[in-house]
């Protein structure tokens, strides 16, 4: 008499239980995300200031109160220049604040500071 085993069924959990472990590091990862991905779908907390700085003007983004972006230079140019005045500060401002919303990356480029008419 022969006996044997199921070996699929072994093949498919050894499989299942080495894809699906979970260590340390992915685990944080993955609750990163999470958070982050809940703090992205309240909008209402996002927040823009504009800011004094010694030579002009920057903004910071502020999410519940605490600052998730402090731009005190112009962004996106080779020079550390503050912007020359409080609302050119505040259209570069409002336009990482858009693209936060969209969930789309905040970096601003060379194209955006010519679309929005700032001096650089």
């Amino acid at each position: 008499m022969t006996m044997t085993t199921n070996t699929t069924t072994k093949f498919f959990w050894t499989n299942l239980q080495k894809n699906f472990s979970f260590n340390k590091t992915k685990f944080l990862v993955l609750i990163s995300c999470l958070l982050l991905l809940v703090a992205c779908n309240n909008k209402q907390g996002l927040n823009l200031e504009s800011i004094k700085t010694p030579n002009g003007w920057g903004y910071t983004i502020k999410y519940n109160d605490k600052i998730i972006i402090k731009q005190s230079i112009i962004p996106a140019i080779p020079s550390q220049k503050s912007f020359e005045s409080e609302e050119d500060a505040l259209k570069v401002g409002n336009l990482v604040l858009q693209k936060l919303k969209a969930k789309t990356s905040p970096t601003i480029t060379k194209k955006d500071l010519i679309l929005l008419s700032i001096k650089s």
